[in-house]
Parts: C-alpha cells; sequence; structure tokens
C-alpha cells in the first residue's frame, strides 16, 4: 500500500493535477487488493467483517473499475483509492507494532480515529463510481444473461449493481458503529491505562 501511496504522489507531482491518477497506481491496486483475499481468517478481526471488506473491494475493484473503463477517469475512484490506501497503511502497520509488541498510541489512536473521516470518504467514492459505471453497465449490457437461453436463466448486471448501492443502506451504519464502538473499548482501556501509571 506504501507503494500505491508513492505512486499516486509521483503521479500528481509529474502531472500536476489529481485527475486520472489510476493509471499510475492501476497495476499495484489490483495485485495488493486481490492478495488481501488472503487476509480472511488469518488478521485479529471478525472473519464477517473482514470478508464483507474485502470482497466488496475487491468487487469494486474488477466488477466496476477494471470491467468498466469509462469510469478510470472518474474522480470517486481517486477518492476510494486514498481512503484505502491510507487506512490500509495505518492497519498494516497496527499489526507490525503489535507483533513486535512495541505499539505507539500515535498508530493505536490512527487506526482507531482516522477511519471516522476515512470510512465515510471511502464508501462516497465506492458509491459514486458504481453510480458513473451504471448507464455503461445498461448500455453495453456487461456481464448480463438475457432470456431465453438454454439454462432458461437471466442476470442483469444494471439492477444488480442497483442492489450492491442499496446494500450500503443498511450495512455502512454496522461497520461505522462497530468501528466506533471498538474506539471507545480501545482508547478508553488505553486511556484507564496511562492514568493507572
Amino acid at each position: 500500500w506504501l507503494v500505491i501511496a508513492v505512486g499516486l504522489v509521483r503521479a500528481y507531482l509529474a502531472k500536476g493535477s489529481y485527475h486520472s491518477l489510476y493509471y499510475s497506481i492501476e497495476k499495484p491496486l489490483k495485485f495488493f487488493q486481490t492478495g488481501a483475499l488472503l487476509e480472511v481468517g488469518i488478521v485479529p478481526s471478525s472473519v464477517v467483517l473482514t470478508a464483507f471488506q474485502v470482497m466488496s473491494r475487491v468487487f469494486l475493484t474488477w466488477a466496476v473499475t477494471h470491467s468498466v473503463k469509462e469510469v478510470q477517469t472518474e474522480d470517486s475512484v481517486l477518492l476510494f483509492v486514498v481512503a484505502w490506501t491510507i487506512t490500509e497503511i495505518i492497519r498494516y502497520s497496527f499489526y507490525t507494532f503489535s507483533l513486535l509488541n512495541h505499539l505507539p498510541y500515535l498508530i493505536k489512536w490512527a487506526r482507531y480515529t482516522l477511519f471516522i473521516v476515512l470510512y465515510p470518504m471511502g464508501v462516497s467514492g465506492e458509491l459514486l463510481t458504481i453510480y458513473a459505471a451504471l448507464p455503461f453497465v445498461r448500455q453495453s449490457g456487461l456481464y448480463s444473461i438475457s432470456l431465453p437461453n438454454k439454462y432458461n436463466f437471466s442476470f442483469d448486471y444494471y439492477t444488480f449493481l442497483i442492489l450492491v448501492m442499496i446494500s450500503y443502506i443498511p450495512i455502512f451504519p454496522q461497520l461505522y458503529c462497530h468501528m466506533l464502538r471498538q474506539r471507545r473499548k480501545v482508547l478508553s482501556h488505553t486511556e484507564e491505562h496511562k492514568k493507572s501509571e
């Protein structure tokens, strides 16, 4: 993720614009985000929450941004890429220092505080990118299967993407509130520990 961050900064400095920076980090983004599938069940977070988050990001990376080339120039893509990148750099730093039994308070604080801004920022970028993809998906019939066919089965990817967007309504508040509860628990415990010292 640090590779992606450096790639974004270098591309921005070279172009002097934040538009269309996706192309400068497309390959490492696909590689590292897909590689995150290996995390499910390994990291010390809820398996269900980790699986949902990783799968939704892999879906957005491949089934939306990769598949609908027209959205790759959208600013919303940069919005979620920046949010994911900062989040992952902090998260992996947190895990690394925890494994070393030397976790600086600043990293713990960042892990349980910056999500307050980064999570809505990432979700906004994801939703705006899916929304931007809708006209192109409808026009091209991407991934859609229409009747009649030998399997007697139909699938409308355009409708599926709308359902994905709607699914954010019940799921995002639950995940966000879960993180807020975790923040209270972890940071209040740290404050109590500091006071007792």
